[in-house]
């Protein structure tokens, strides 16, 4: 009781009844002062934890309102973690693929822009245009395991042809050639998934909205600005340095007058 925010507290089931012991445990009920949903409650809850665990160790404070606080720290737990070991192996995986470090360093920093981009157009939508009372703590980490996914498909799609065309034209050509040749795919599929994303949204269910928007804008970002803008013009500025530490060498003899 001696907490701020605890409005009222007894001992047991109901008041003025002897509570039951289980174990060498009872029950304490706990009324907040804060609505039970609300951030203020989650902090009386830190506050209870902290005061209680001078009491005991194996003291628990539980209820709505713990299990939430629990959700959302488990939930930044997760992003700190997840999020950069699929960096890290999403790194790995294009270093291999495309024998080289410099590549893969811009569509992983091309791809996180992106996400980005993507969660802070979602916040003030959600927040000031369709005015969302909130949002499920897994929805930033969902929606980027679904985005980086999907953009590192297009960008093995674009740089490997990028690559292929550079053994044959040099790396600044090469480049105009592949995304003129995988553009239309890249971008058509792009649409069509953007599509079935937003079929969630009539899905009267908010975590599903809310990944159906965050999904199918993301997608339409990578695809017609990301993969179309970002990254060819990042690598057509750094021009062949972006294959080091190798080259794309001629995979067939010059032909005759052209420039070995």
């Amino acid at each position: 009781r001696s907490v701020d925010g605890v409005a009222s507290a007894f001992v047991g089931q109901t008041p003025g009844v002897p509570p039951k012991v289980v174990d060498g445990n009872v029950l304490i009920q706990a009324t907040l002062t804060p609505a039970a949903d609300s951030t203020a409650a989650e902090a009386v809850v830190e506050q209870l934890r902290g005061r209680l665990d001078r009491v005991g160790s194996d003291v628990l404070v539980g209820g709505s309102t713990a299990v939430n606080l629990d959700v959302r720290q488990a939930s930044d737990r997760d992003l700190r973690v997840i999020i950069p070991a699929i960096l890290a192996v999403v790194f790995v995986v294009l270093m291999l693929l495309l024998r080289s470090l410099v590549a893969p360093v811009v569509l992983v920093v091309a791809n996180v822009i992106s996400f980005a981009t993507t969660l802070g157009v979602a916040a003030v939508m959600f927040n000031h245009v369709f005015d969302f009372p909130g949002s499920d703590p897994a929805t930033p980490l969902y929606a980027f395991v679904f985005l980086v996914a999907l953009g590192i498909d297009y960008s093995i799609f674009l740089m490997t042809r990028v690559r292929e065309e550079a053994a044959e034209r040099g790396t600044r050509p090469g480049i105009l050639v592949g995304l003129a040749v995988t553009g239309g795919v890249i971008t058509s599929a792009g649409i069509v998934l953007a599509s079935t994303f937003s079929a969630l949204s009539l899905i009267p269910i908010l975590f599903l909205v809310q990944i159906a928007f965050i999904v199918a804008f993301g997608v339409l970002l990578d695809t017609l600005v990301v993969r179309s803008l970002l990254v060819p013009a990042f690598a057509y500025d750094i021009g062949g340095r972006i294959w080091w530490p190798s080259r794309p060498g001629r995979q067939m003899p010059p032909a005759d007058g052209e420039r070995p």
